[in-house]
């Protein structure tokens, strides 16, 4: 091996061809122009068993820069010293002939944190259970013994159609103690299942297993979620379920698990996801300022308003410490909540198509009702915003409060439920003018 010098753009200019030069400060860390200008960053390491590997980190440019290869080489070096074989899984992600393979090479990568979403971050573990559950159900079922470079646009498309049809559904063990799962089949669980196929091919693309992505420019299909939001009745037919659900016997014992009752009713007073309120902490709420503050949401650190109403729900809990909505047993969120809910809903008669995701758009399609501009309703519930979302980093003011009270009044009126005799605040928005609302004492 040649003298050692610490690679920097001077040395990596001064390369000539088929000459190399080697990292003073990173052992086996090198570049190396052949007869082209292109000069490429590697990596000669030794494997567990004395094996000599080269590593092509990649080539001089966006991204690669001396500074940037070398720490790519530190990175993988670590890995080095777990047991692992960087070029050899290199080497195998290559040869990935199958989907099946690609699927088991992806899945890998996403639990390891090598994956970026979309926002450059890292996928949270409740999207990687939702994606394994849809790797394992339909994707690996219907696509898994097809070649990687063979699949098409056309077998897509299918693809689609028979999990929208529910060829993969079933009733299936979940894998937890006398746990059971129905796996659905539909239009949104084929199109997001989709979805996800398009950023494994991409992942495929990205690693040389093809040149094309064959998802780009299938139709998806529209599943009216975003659309579905509680009529009046719904609405009315909600409030007798959570009544009835709440009902204790003559034992004291309700029909539902109390936590899962309240937690519904809460939904259906903030707009919140599902997974924010299961997830909630009560070291997150604060009900004098009546804030709440979500250090990990889907779109970040996020700061929410809380009715009086809402308030008035998670103080039927007993505020305490840990969760919120603690589960029926152990210490793991509720696990169960989507049959708790589905029981609420039996119990008043509410249509089978409305979910909880669904108590979150009618919360929006109220405020909107209600004349409330979009900044205001995504502070309220939690949207990806803009400069309003930024302004109430620390804690909500009385215009948000009261707009959060005016959303859920409404929808406690609409259930049937009292509205709580507190509130101060009456707001007269002005459209598109979230910063100039009239209060009115």
């Amino acid at each position: 091996m040649a003298e050692r010098k610490r690679i920097g753009l001077k040395e990596v200019k001064a390369l000539g061809p088929n000459q190399d030069v080697w990292d003073s400060a990173v052992p086996g860390f090198g570049a190396r122009r052949q007869r082209s200008e292109a000069v490429a960053y590697i990596l000669l390491y030794r494997t567990g068993e004395g094996r000599l590997r080269r590593f092509t980190i990649g080539r001089h440019g966006a991204p690669w820069t001396p500074e940037t290869a070398r720490n790519e080489a530190i990175r993988i070096l670590g890995e080095k010293v777990t047991g692992t074989d960087p070029a050899a899984e290199k080497q195998t992600k290559r040869k990935a002939e199958t989907v099946d393979q690609l699927l088991s090479l992806y899945w890998k990568d996403a639990e390891e944190g090598k994956l970026i979403t979309r926002r450059r971050t890292l996928k949270k573990a409740s999207t990687l259970a939702t994606d394994k559950g849809r790797i394992e159900r339909h994707i690996r079922p219907l696509l898994g013994k097809m070649k990687v470079k063979a699949v098409t646009s056309k077998d897509i498309a299918d693809f689609l159609r028979a999990v929208a049809e529910g060829k993969t559904a079933k009733r299936e063990k979940s894998g937890k103690k006398r746990g059971m799962a129905n796996v659905r089949g539909g239009n949104g669980t084929a199109t997001r299942t989709v979805g996800l196929l398009s950023g494994i091919f991409s992942y495929a693309v990205e690693n040389k297993m093809r040149a094309d992505n064959p998802v780009h420019g299938v139709k998806r299909l529209a599943d009216g979620r975003r659309d579905r939001r509680l009529s009046e009745d719904e609405y009315s037919a909600l409030g007798e379920g959570l009544r009835k659900a709440a009902e204790k016997d003559e034992k004291g014992n309700t029909d539902v698990w109390p936590a899962a009752v309240a937690a519904a009713h809460f939904l259906a007073l903030t707009g919140w996801r599902s997974g924010e309120a299961l997830g909630l902490q009560w070291s997150d709420v604060n009900l004098t300022t009546r804030t709440a503050i979500l250090a990990d949401t889907k779109t970040g650190r996020s700061v929410r308003p809380l009715s009086l109403a809402a308030c008035d729900v998670l103080r039927t809990l007993n505020p305490g410490e840990g969760l919120v909505f603690p589960p029926t047993r152990g210490k793991g969120q509720m696990s169960g909540f989507r049959s708790l809910w589905d029981r609420i809903a039996k119990l008043g008669a509410v249509p089978v198509d409305i979910t909880p995701h669904v108590l979150r758009h009618s919360f929006a399609s109220l405020a909107a009702d209600l004349g409330y501009s979009e900044p205001t309703i995504a502070a309220l519930v939690g949207h990806k915003g803009h400069s309003i979302t930024r302004q109430y980093i620390h804690s909500a003011d009385a215009v948000l409060l009261a707009a959060a009270d005016a959303v859920a009044n409404e929808s406690q009126t609409r259930m049937g439920f009292a509205i709580p005799s507190a509130n101060v605040f009456q707001i007269v928005p002005r459209q598109h003018q979230w910063h100039r609302f009239v209060v009115v004492v």
